[in-house]
């Protein structure tokens, strides 16, 4: 991403009608450009000039006195919840019907537009066991897909719920978004899987948030060609997608943004330079004037950001590059490396209503925080790694990616948003986890009686693969519906009719029943002779250990 402008000690100076305008790089609100008169039209502006209120550059000094800054008090509670959900209820939070139905669709609609000869026929159920697989694929690890049909390392979680060919038709044909509708020069680059990251977006801001945020960068490990793939050294997974998430410091995440390079700022929202403008769009749901704490680094931080926030009642920290701080005089680093682990250099200045602290700090190296809450008072001795305010709470994102990393789905594709979609799983099961341990603590659960995160995903791949599903394993290719294979036997010849589908499939008073006689099965392809019959249907079916006719003939 670009560098936010910052501001220069030296301001442009132009006139413009007889206005003399001091133009500072990144300084917006109460420090955007002062309007001064110049010398040549002083005379005629003197009194207008007199009467404006002018804003400055902030003018920072050393306070007198250690006196301790009032901590804003957090203006909201969390709600408390007076029941506990199952883990699969908790995941349908964020993966509905609405949007499992808008995949059905787009998915249905690519495997026509790319062979109108071979439909999928996909629906919402089995969508589901096909996400059921890929959260019991993230448990047990397995290098590559096809292991878990393979006889030597089948896993029967995995196998008995659908088809090896069947499964890989349905990765083949997933998709989000009609490539038809993309048109125009300014193509949206997440057009591909856009609906889907507009609804997890809309989910996840719905979620109630504590008084503690942070911002930070997420990575989704991916090494394919695509020219949305980021490389950042510090993370553990250098290459992949950049994912900039706004997380609470107990990890949960409340909006999330794909770094898809330059990006035009909404015009209700102020332009603070091109990391600020990033978190600004990603803080729109915090709510307003509750004070609660913002906690960001130093690609982000900024004095016009700062501001801007402090004027919708959000409260920020963050470390700070010196080149963001004009104006501000600090000790040099050889200085405070001669006075010790934990000296400090602390500067204050006045913007308006808004107190900014900046303090320069030496531990191992100096450090440099700027914020309008909290400065350096009190200072008490504590251990090395005791946490600080900033410490304590910036954690949120690293432990959202710390709880994902334990079970990622490893799913290879060669479609570059299928990635991104397994992420998404990923990251919402780990957030519906999350809301399940901060439902357990408000109901005074202790920890050794709440579900593991292990757990919980199996419980959630359990649901997937079989809440409201037909548990008859099929084998080979898929197989056609009862209705289907029926027509294909009136074809061939005089065949006996079948009840029609809306009685077939009612699921009400199908009795099995014995007959004297035997008769012959009624579905297509089966050639049995059994005595059990449909009491309702009153036709034979098949009811064996080997051969479950009365079963298939009301379930499809």
């Amino acid at each position: 991403m670009h560098r936010g402008r910052i501001w220069t000690a030296r301001p442009l100076i132009r006139c413009t009608n007889g206005v003399r305008r001091a133009h500072a790089p990144g300084a917006i609100g109460p420090l955007g450009p002062p309007v001064l008169p110049c010398r040549r039209h002083a005379g005629e502006n003197e009194d207008e000039a007199s009467q404006e209120d002018v804003p400055r550059l902030p003018r920072w000094r050393t306070p007198h006195n250690a006196n301790i800054t009032n901590y804003p008090e957090w203006q909201a509670s969390l709600p408390k919840s007076d029941n506990i959900k199952s883990p699969y209820e908790y995941f349908k939070i964020f993966f509905s019907e609405n949007i499992l139905e808008v995949v059905v669709e787009q998915a249905n609609l690519y495997a026509i537009q790319c062979n109108t000869n071979k439909p999928l026929n996909l629906t919402t159920k089995e969508l589901e066991q096909f996400m059921g697989t890929a959260v019991y694929m993230s448990l047990f690890g397995l290098p590559g897909t096809r292991m878990f049909w393979n006889k030597a390392t089948r896993v029967s979680q995995v196998a008995d719920t659908m088809s090896l060919n069947r499964w890989e038709f349905i990765k083949k044909c997933l998709h989000f978004n009609n490539n038809e509708v993309r048109q125009g020069e300014n193509v949206d680059s997440l057009h591909k899987i856009r609906p889907l990251v507009t609804h997890l977006t809309s989910k996840l801001q719905t979620i109630p948030m504590g008084e503690k945020l942070a911002v930070d960068e997420q990575m989704v490990p991916f090494k394919g060609r695509n020219r949305l793939k980021q490389y950042l050294p510090a993370k553990p997974k250098k290459w992949g997608y950049k994912i900039l998430v706004l997380a609470g410091s107990d990890g949960v995440p409340h909006n999330f943004e794909i770094y898809t390079g330059r990006v035009v700022q909404p015009p209700e929202l102020p332009d603070v330079g091109a990391s600020g403008n990033v978190f600004l769009r990603l803080a729109q749901p915090i709510p307003k004037h509750q004070k609660h704490k913002l906690f960001i680094d130093s690609w982000f931080t900024s004095v016009p950001l700062i501001l801007t926030l402090a004027q919708q009642g959000i409260d920020c920290a963050g470390t700070v590059r010196s080149n963001r701080l004009p104006g501000v005089s600090m000790m040099c680093d050889a200085e405070l490396k001669r006075t010790g682990r934990g000296s400090f250099d602390q500067k204050t200045a006045m913007v308006g209503e808004t107190t900014l602290h900046a303090v320069k700090w030496y531990d191992n190296r100096s450090v440099s925080l700027l914020s309008d809450y909290i400065g350096a008072h009190p200072v008490t001795d504590v251990d090395r790694w005791d946490g600080r305010e900033y410490n304590k709470n910036m954690g949120g994102v690293d432990l959202l990616d710390s709880l994902i990393a334990l079970y990622r789905t490893k799913i290879r594709s060669k479609k570059w948003y299928h990635r991104l979609m397994f992420h998404f799983i990923d990251m919402t099961t780990v957030t519906a986890w999350l809301l399940y341990k901060r439902d357990c603590s408000s109901t005074g659960m202790s920890k050794e009686e709440q579900i593991r995160l292990y757990t919980f995903k199996s419980y959630i791949g359990e649901s997937l693969c079989k809440s409201g599903k037909n548990l008859e394993h099929k084998r080979g290719r898929p197989s056609s519906t009862i209705a289907g294979e029926y027509k294909e036997k009136r074809r061939r010849g005089p065949a006996t009719p079948i009840p029609v589908a809306d009685v077939r499939l009612d699921a009400t008073a199908h009795w099995m029943v014995m007959d004297e006689k035997k008769g012959r099965c009624k579905v297509p392809g089966c050639k049995g002779t059994p005595k059990a019959k449909c009491q309702k249907c009153d036709i034979s079916l098949c009811f064996t250990s080997t051969s479950n006719c009365f079963l298939r003939l009301h379930t499809e």
